[in-house]
Formats: C-alpha cells, structure tokens, sequence
C-alpha cells in the first residue's frame, strides 16, 4: 500500500499526566511534556511515536509508545486520550493540561491511524472526532456454551472504547442477541454449570450497562424479562449466594386491578415500569453507573406520565374507582383502592405542578375525602398509613386545597377532616403517622406569618411609628380557626387538661408520645393564634397542667414541660410572662434543676438554658419572681455565675428598672446648669454602675461660665475704652440700620463719645450681657467678620464719594486690625464694642436678654 502524505508532526510540548491502569485503578506516573513525532528505525523505515519526558527530570522518559494498527487510540472529552499497549495489554491515558495541546497530538494520531485504516481515499484531511461512524461491523461468536468465555472477552474489549460501544449496541439490537442467550441460561443451570452461569451473568451487564433504551425496553418485556433477571441471579462477586428475582417477578398477587385497565398499551407500561424499578432498586443497585441511572429514572418517568395522564382523562374509570367507597364493597376491595390512590398520589409528586394539579382536582371532584375519611378511621395500619400519605402528599402540593374541602364540610354541617385526625391523633400507635397528622394539624390551622411588632424610627427629635400593614386575614379561615377553638381544641388537649386529677406521673407508649405531638402543636399555635390561643391556655389552666409533666420519672416528658416554657418565655409577651409568675411554673423547675445539677445531662442544660435567656433578655418581672420568692434556691445555686448575677441585678434594682432618662438628655434640651441643678435617682439604684475620678471631678468642678454668672461684678470695663480684648461682644443692628449709620459717619473706632463714656464708667453692667455658651460665641465671631467687611466696603464707597471721608477710613482699618491682632496672637477672641447711635443703641440694649 502506497504512503500517504502525512502532516508536519507536532513539535511543541505540551503538559500532560500520564496514567496506568492497575487493578481496575488509574495510577499516575508523573508528569511532563508530550511529543508526537517520527523516530528512523535500523531498516531506514520511520516509526510514529508520542513521547512523554519528565517535568521534574528533564533527562528521563516517562512514556514512550509507537503508534501502531492494534493499539486502538481514542480521544474522549477535550484532553484525554486513551489507549492499550499491543505489547503487554496495558491500558494507558494521557490527561492534557490544555485542550489545545490535546488536540494537536490527537491530530498526528489520527494520521497515523487512517493510513493503516483507510475510510475515505478521497478524504484523508486528519480531524479532530473520533471515526466512530467508520467503524467497522464487529462480528462475536456463536451463542453457545462453549463460545460464552470468548463472548464474555470480546465485549468487554469492545466497551473500552465509544466506537466500540455503539458498534456492539448495534449488533446486540440488530442479531436480537439478548433472545439467544437467554436459553443457554436455563441449559447452564441444568448442567449446573457455575462458571458458565457466572459469564452469562457478566454478558447480560455489559448489554444493559451499554445505556441503550431499546435494549433495556426488550430487557424488561415479558419474553425476556425472566431470562434476564435468572442470568443476573448468579452475581461471580457472591459465588456462594444465589438470588431469587425470579421468584419474586414472578409472584402471584403482585400486580392487583382495583378496577379493570382496558387499554392494553398502558397495562403494559404498568409492568413495566414496576420491573424497571425492580431493577434499579434491586438487581442493579451495586453496579449502576451514573449514565445507566439516568436512563432507567427517565424510562420510568416517562412511563408514570402516560400511566397518570390515561388514568385522570379517563372519567369513567375514576368513577368506578371512588364509586367503591360509596357501595357495599368488602374491605378489602376498599383497602386496595386505598392503596392504588396512594399509589398514584406518590406518582404524582415527579410530575410537573399543572398536571399534578389537574389530577388532584380530579380525584377531589370524584370523592377523595371520602377515601381519607375510610383511610384514616380504618382498623389497618397500611390503610392508615395510606390514607395520611394521600392527604401529605396535597398538603406538599397545595394546602388551600383541604381548607376549601374543610370549607365545604363547615358549610354542609359535615364531620370536619380535623376532627378525625385529631381522633386518629390521639389513639394512633405507630409513630410515624401520629408525626404526620401533627403536621398536618399544623398546616390546616396556619393563618399565616405572625404579626410583627411595630417598628419605631426617631425623626425629628420624635419617634415616629411606622406599622407595617399586614394583610386582611382571610374570613374563611379566620371563622375555621374560630370554630375548631370552640369545638375540636378542648378535645384535642383533653389529655392535658385530664392531668389536672391525676396524681401519679407513669403513661404508657401511646400516651406519653401523645404529649410530646401535642405540647409541639400547642407552642405551633402560641406562636400563630395570638388571642385566641392566650383565652385557651388561660381557661383551661394548660400551662400548670403541663408542668405537671416535670414530675413523670420519663426524662423526654420532662424536657417537653421545660421546652414549652422555653417557647413561653421567648415570645416576649407580657401575657404569658406575667402568667407564668402568676401560676409559679418557676419553682418546679428549679426544683428539678437543684435535683439534676450535681450531673451534666440534657435537662440540666435545658433548665439553664431557660434562665440564661431569662437573664440575658433581661425579663425583669420573672426576676423579680424568682428572686422574691425563691431567694433560697437561687442562692443555694449561687455557685454558678448565672444565679449570681440574677440575685445581684434584682438586689442593685430593688425590682425597678433605672430611669435611663435621665442620662440621655441632650444638650439641647436644657441647660447645663439646669441639669445639674436637678437631683438625680437615689444612689442605691446606680450604685452598680462605677464611675472613673476623672468623670467624678469633671461633674463636681465648675466651669468657666458658671464663675462668669456667679461674679458679675468682678469684671469692670475701664473707662477710657482703650482696650478692645475687655470689651464685650453686643447684638449689631440690622443691615438698613448699619448702612444708614455709615453714610452719617456714626462709626468710631476705638474712641467712644465723652458722654456714652461716662454712661458707661457709672453703669457698667448696662452693655453687660449674660454669659454666653462656646458655640454661642464661635458662631457670633464668626459673624463680626462678615459684618466688619460688609461695613468696611461701604466705608469705602462712602469715603470716595463724601468730602469727610480723609477723616472716617481709619477708624474701621484699625478695628479690623486689633481684631486680626488679637486672634494671631493666640489669646482668647477679643470681644469688640461698636458704638453707634443713641437710637440703635437704645434698641438693642431693650433687646437684650
């Protein structure tokens, strides 16, 4: 055969792991960099190879493998390519760190691989896809006895690779391969032959683990399906053990008809879909990959579909169905239809919600309550059973649902579906059911989110609510919950409130499993039913019942009692805190943590758990309860922080919460002399709270501005007016006032008039005004400037246009000089005096304060 033109090898290295498979297990041999290149043999002729050398040891080979007809190399994924060694069988793999690289050397493969097999003269281009679809035909033996272990050889050779997958799919579907073998298992099993039977079991794998739905359809059919299931009955990983498929597909009585399935496609679909689960549960579950996973679960959801999609179109058929519980059927005709609603209602849930919804509306329209009522008050527990998944499986779906059938029973005077759980409830001996009518309580009676409490926003100095708006509850549910407190919730709690004259703590099974579902419903409908729950517990005396429960020698019946005050005392309503301080619940409690505490168990950390919180929320009333009433326990228990600190915060409060206004009086609000003029809380209630020496002599010294409102007199203004630092700051007149003085030249600089001298010599206190606070003068320096620059530019103005103005400029230049001297000189701000005239200055002074 004439050479084909070859591409330019690769000669760029690529990073690669290379891995060897041992023992069913990759194994890494390093890594390193690959090359696809020629290497010239002795003969002159050229061998392909592809050649690893190590990353770590640049010197040393990892791998070097010429490519030739039998080695069979395959690209899977974007960086893997695999492949048997035609020397010692090995099988190897080269993981690429790069698609890039991957494909670069898969190219040069490639080559190679079509000059030893030829599929398209015309088109020998390389590409980068396997040549599956060139594959050639495969042929396997004969099926027969002596053939199966090369049989057996052959596909397990084929399934290492994908073209060798599909090629063996193919004549599997093609030579009906499954037909022929499945007599050789009944041959094998006469002559009682292992071996054999053990490869006929590996056989029927490898064709079901191929993942073609055609294939596993025929499996599963009637012709095949025992065949199938008798060759995978002798597993070689358990040679001494036997299974028993056959015997159980096979079973009389597995598949019953509550009412006859005309329609012969979909009971075919019925078998099957129970021999498909019967093989990914059972006969498969060890050895199923993720593929052959997915294929079974999507042959079975398919199938549920056109099972559930006949079934709830059929009309006929569902009235003949619900027409049993309406008839005198036996019971057990009655049980079985409970069983197939059941069956059905589980089939629904892998349905998408608008068919799920179509078939629930359907089954309701026809009389499912009636099944749930028969379910739930039947003597059998599978029907029991049956009949509280059917009513959980709508609840998951849509709970509104039920409360419209509830509705429909008010409106009708019916017997309400709450009124049978709740009997159920009560007598039910299997747990898991008295779980799920809980639930189910629970949902019926739900009214919603609970209502949040107002939340307060400060704006303005003030505090503003600002409610959130809950939504209008609806009428019917409202006159449901309503209704059930009137007649159902004394029957309900009725064990509860029957504790009231029993002296002994000691219940059976069934009764002490009663309290714990119904002391969870009652902390549910604390939680939910705000008032009406509160009239409950305070009627009927449920909150001492239930601590009656603290006394029962059962330990999980104590930590139910203490849970349920837990809940009490968490939701932070002052109802059933002062409830709990009016029935003394605390004192048994203490009394059974006093009892317990010397040992570490899950009571004592609950009890402490509930004082913790007690102290840590600061709930002040059940404080001072515990501590006016049962000093002596709680001091007996001092030894730990926890009861320390209760004792200590009721002893430094005497029972009263600190008036914390007082300390958060802005300055605003008053002045400081004012505050501290006010007498504050008696030293006993703040003795508790220490104070450092610096803030105690910050609050006992005085300050500057009360020496300034003492003395007075102390401070005299001289009389020449000389000095401006001595001068006091006083109000300016308004702006017209100021440009109107200017314009007459009533401003002086540091010279005051002899008689305004004089006034001020005989009565200094006249232009002397009240002390001032920091910010107040801040704020009024920060004015004089603007003031002074404003009248310095009309000065200005004035001098260039007036004959007098030689005379009047200087005196606001010096001004604005001392006053700029004064502050670089970093003294304290110089107050300034202006006089101007005897009419503004009378204002101002009659406007002073």
């Amino acid at each position: 055969m004439a050479a084909q033109p070859v591409p330019h090898p690769s000669t760029d290295r690529r990073r690669v792991k290379v891995y060897e498979l041992r023992n069913n297990d990759w194994f890494d041999r390093g890594t390193g960099f690959c090359t696809a290149t020629f290497n010239a043999t002795e003969d002159g002729q050229r061998d392909a190879r592809v050649i690893v050398e190590s990353e770590d040891q640049p010197g040393r080979t990892l791998l070097e493998t010429r490519i030739c007809k039998e080695d069979g190399f395959h690209k899977q994924q974007e960086t893997l390519i695999v492949w048997t060694e035609p020397s010692n069988g090995v099988d190897m793999a080269l993981s690429f760190q790069e698609a890039e690289g991957c494909a670069m050397i898969w190219k040069f493969i490639h080559s190679i691989q079509q000059q030893y097999n030829p599929t398209n003269p015309q088109d020998d281009s390389p590409t980068d896809e396997l040549p599956i679809e060139a594959a050639n035909p495969i042929s396997l033996p004969e099926v027969s006895m002596s053939n199966l272990a090369d049989i057996e050889t052959q596909m397990r050779v084929l399934t290492t690779s994908i073209g060798g997958r599909e090629a063996l799919t193919k004549y599997v579907i093609a030579e009906n391969y499954i037909d022929k073998l499945i007599p050789v298992v009944s041959d094998a099993e006469d002559l009682e032959s292992l071996g054999d039977l053990h490869r006929l079991c590996n056989i029927v794998k490898t064709i079901i683990l191929l993942n073609d739905t055609a294939i596993i359809e025929h499996a599963v059919s009637d012709a095949c399906v025992i065949g199938v299931v008798g060759a995978l009955e002798y597993d070689p990983d358990f040679p001494s053990h036997k299974a028993n498929h056959r015997q159980w597909l096979q079973g009389e009585g597995r598949y019953r008809e509550v009412v006859r399935i005309e329609d012969p496609g979909i009971t075919r679909k019925i078998h099957q879909t129970y021999r498909l689960q019967y093989l990914k549960d059972v006969v498969l579950a060890r050895i199923l990959d993720d593929n052959t996973f997915s294929v079974l679960n999507s042959l079975i959801f398919f199938n549920q579909v056109d099972i559930v999609q006949h079934l709830q179109g059929n009309s006929a058929f569902l009235g003949d169905l619900f027409n049993i519980f309406k008839s005198g059927q036996d019971l057990t005709k009655k049980k079985e239809a409970v069983l197939f609603v059941q069956q059905c209602c589980a089939i629904a849930k892998n349905l998408q919600p608008p068919a799920r919804q179509t078939l629930y509306n359907n089954f309701i329209a026809h009389g499912l309550l009636q099944v749930i009522h028969f379910g739930l008050r039947s003597n059998d527990v599978a029907v029991r059973v049956g009949a509280t998944d059917i009513l959980v499986s709508m609840l998951d779906h849509d709970p509104q649902m039920i409360r419209q059938m509830i509705y429909r029973q008010i409106h009708e005077k019916q017997p309400l579906l709450t009124d049978t759980l709740i009997d159920l409830l009560l007598v039910e001996t299997d747990l898991g059911v008295k779980s799920q009518i809980s639930d189910t309580l629970k949902v019926l009676l739900d009214q919603g989110p609970p209502i949040q409490a107002e939340a307060f926003a400060k704006a303005n100095g003030e505090y503003a609510a600002r409610a959130r708006l809950a939504q209008a509850p609806d009428p019917q549910q409202d006159h449901f919950v309503g209704l059930f407190y009137e007649k159902s919730a004394v029957k309900l709690f009725q064990p509860l409130i029957a504790l009231q004259e029993r002296t002994s703590m000691k219940f059976t099974n069934v009764e002490a499993s009663a309290f714990s579902y119904l002391v969870e419903i009652l902390c549910f409908f604390v939680r939910q039913h705000q008032h009406r729950c509160k009239f409950f517990v305070m009627h009927n005396h449920i909150v001492p019942r239930i601590t009656q429960l603290l006394q029962s020698p059962e330990k999980f019946l104590k930590l139910v009692a203490v849970r349920f005050l837990r809940h009490l005392v968490g939701s932070q309503d002052e109802f059933y805190i002062k409830h709990l301080s009016e029935k003394r619940v605390i004192e048994p409690v203490l009394d059974l943590l006093i009892k317990t505490m010397p040992r570490d168990n899950l009571i004592s950390s609950a009890c402490l758990e509930l004082f913790e919180h007690i102290k840590k929320e600061n709930i002040k009333e059940l404080v001072k309860h515990m501590v006016e009433n049962y000093r002596e326990k709680l001091q007996s228990l001092s030894y730990m922080e926890l009861f320390r600190t209760l004792i200590l915060r009721y002893d430094q409060t005497s029972g009263f919460t600190v008036n914390m206004d007082y300390y958060l009086e802005s300055e605003e609000d008053g002045s400081r002399d004012r505050r501290r003029n006010r007498l504050p809380p008696q030293r006993t209630t703040m003795e508790h709270l220490a104070m450092d020496d610096t803030q105690d002599e910050y609050w006992n010294t005085s300050d500057e501005e009360d020496e300034l409102q003492a003395r007075p007199g102390d401070r005299t203004l001289p009389a020449n007016g000389e000095s401006p630092g001595a001068k006091l700051l006083v109000d300016y007149a308004s702006d017209e006032e100021l440009d109107d003085n200017i314009e007459a030249g009533a401003i002086s600089g540091d010279e005051d008039k002899p008689e305004e001298r004089h006034q001020k010599a005989e009565n200094p206190m006249a232009t002397v005004p009240p002390p001032e606070r920091v910010s107040e003068k801040r704020r009024r320096e920060e004015d004089e400037e603007d003031d002074l620059s404003k009248m310095i530019q009309h000065k200005r103005r004035n001098s260039t246009s007036g004959p007098n103005a030689s005379n009047t400029a200087p005196s606001p230049i010096r001004k604005k000089k001392a006053v700029a001297g004064g502050r670089d000189s970093g003294g304290a701000p110089k107050k300034i005096a202006i006089s101007i005239t005897s009419t503004a200055k009378t204002g101002d002074l009659g406007g002073d304060d």
